[in-house]
């Protein structure tokens, strides 16, 4: 389906992430998958690319702009054509560069910004917890003031890219219980009482190193506090809604993949004498495919579009991601059906995709926490 809302300047990114997906991750997604790993050398890869730009001054070695469309394209891109935890590491980066470019003071910029754009540092977002992820106004992590550092107390755990990041945007309490008692803090990883491990073996994005991170008395400076003290819960919520814009559109590029995976199966797949994509319970199922993952590109784009008239789209989002999570996993289903035993064997596509669809559906939010979310900002 034609998207009314691309420009030369969209296609023209989306061509050269396309290209680069498919070149330089498509044919080593099931060996970087079950290594559990890939080199660092494609981080750089995507900093050369823009990937990490958007939003970013161009001192800092950005792209010196910020545009919804772009960010849904370079995910819907990855989540075409790129194993789950290569998307996911990769994308980790964009959704803490925002709290820095936006809070930090220019010191932590010059520092940080130019290294995690360009794709030699890591950097990632530590918000959830052990005790609860999107509920973040009971965020238990706390910092105290000691002369002219902060101590950090407490864990964060479920953090893509945390095993291997230089940088973190650390969520703390800083005062009472609630809203206003939330700060955001800028730490690096060779931080005093800074530690962390591995989460273990996941159901899926197998590729992405995922962390537990542990602040026991984790010594900062007092210039790594970023924003004001206890206003950081209002950047974590405007930060989830990039967050979940992305997810979105990684599960448009997900469904994608599973259509064109069924399409080429059923047209090479004989059963009964004929290509299965002659059989009409067949051709329906791929019709049915279809006409969601068109549902799945409007609903994201004209999202994309209120973004950019300056729109409030917290409860939009919320039904968004809620809506692509709902029907990835119809799509991702049906493409099992269609490729059978063939889809059951791991190196294919759609089994990962299948394994992954939860992951989508939880991650940035929950299915359910989408729903209380969209009805409470609806004011009911």
């Amino acid at each position: 389906m034609r998207n009314p809302f691309e420009t030369p300047e969209i296609t023209t990114f989306r061509s050269a992430l396309r290209r680069f997906v498919e070149e330089e991750i498509a044919p080593h997604a099931h060996a970087w998958d079950e290594a559990g790993d890939f080199p660092w050398s494609l981080h750089e890869r995507a900093g050369e690319l823009g990937l990490f730009g958007l939003g970013i001054d161009e001192e800092y070695g950005g792209l010196g702009f910020e545009n919804a469309f772009m960010r849904a394209v370079a995910w819907e891109e990855l989540g075409r054509g790129a194993p789950g935890g290569v998307a996911a590491s990769l994308s980790a980066r964009n959704i803490m560069t925002g709290p820095i470019q936006a809070l930090a003071c220019d010191a932590i910029k010059q520092e940080a910004l130019p290294e995690i754009v360009s794709g030699r540092k890591g950097g990632a977002l530590a918000i959830t917890e052990p005790s609860g992820g999107s509920d973040v106004a009971n965020m238990s992590t706390v910092a105290r003031r000691e002369g002219s550092h902060w101590i950090i107390d407490g864990t964060k755990t479920f953090i893509t890219g945390g095993l291997k990041a230089s940088y973190y945007v650390v969520g703390a309490r800083t005062g009472g219980h609630g809203l206003k008692g939330i700060s955001l803090f800028f730490v690096e990883s060779n931080a005093p009482g800074f530690s962390r491990e591995s989460v273990g073996p996941k159901m899926g994005w197998w590729s992405s190193d995922t962390a537990t991170l542990h602040f026991d008395h984790c010594l900062v400076e007092e210039s790594r506090l970023m924003g004001q003290e206890g206003e950081g819960f209002i950047a974590i919520m405007e930060n989830f809604n990039f967050e979940r814009l992305g997810l979105a559109a990684s599960m448009l590029g997900m469904a994608k993949c599973c259509l064109e995976q069924s399409i080429a199966y059923a047209q090479q797949r004989e059963t009964f004498g004929r290509p299965l994509i002659q059989h009409q319970a067949i051709r329906h199922k791929i019709a049915d495919m279809s006409s969601k993952l068109d549902a799945m590109e409007s609903y994201i784009y004209q999202i994309c579009w209120l973004i950019e008239a300056g729109e409030k789209t917290v409860a939009d989002i919320a039904k968004l991601k809620l809506f692509c999570s709902r029907e990835l996993e119809y799509v991702a289903n049906e493409a099992m059906q269609i490729l059978g035993g063939a889809a059951y064997l791991r190196g294919n596509p759609v089994e990962r995709i299948y394994r992954e669809t939860k992951v989508m559906s939880i991650g940035g939010g929950s299915q359910e926490i989408m729903r209380d979310l969209a009805v409470r900002q609806m004011g009911l």
